[in-house]
């Protein structure tokens, strides 16, 4: 079985996190940040916990990703059985 990087890295699941984390992301910052931005309130530490709000649903989906792609492989009927 294909360790967790080697899924992980996988075209189709790097895609399909990196487009969770823009969306959910985008709107968690809104929630979370969305006060402070208006207000021009932005310095490094901000930036830090915006790129921390984004990692979050990235790294969400990229597990989620893995184990099913794992529990798929678990499923499959072995041919030589």
């Amino acid at each position: 079985m294909a360790s967790l990087l080697e899924l992980a890295s996988r075209p189709r699941v790097v895609r399909r996190a990196l487009g969770f984390a823009v969306v959910v992301g985008a709107i968690l910052i809104a929630i979370n940040h969305g006060d402070a931005l208006a207000r021009g309130e932005l310095d490094a530490t901000r930036l830090l916990q915006m790129a921390l709000t984004v990692l979050v649903p990235y790294c969400v989906s990229t597990l989620s990703s893995v184990g099913a792609l794992r529990e798929a492989v678990r499923e499959r009927p072995d041919a030589g059985d």
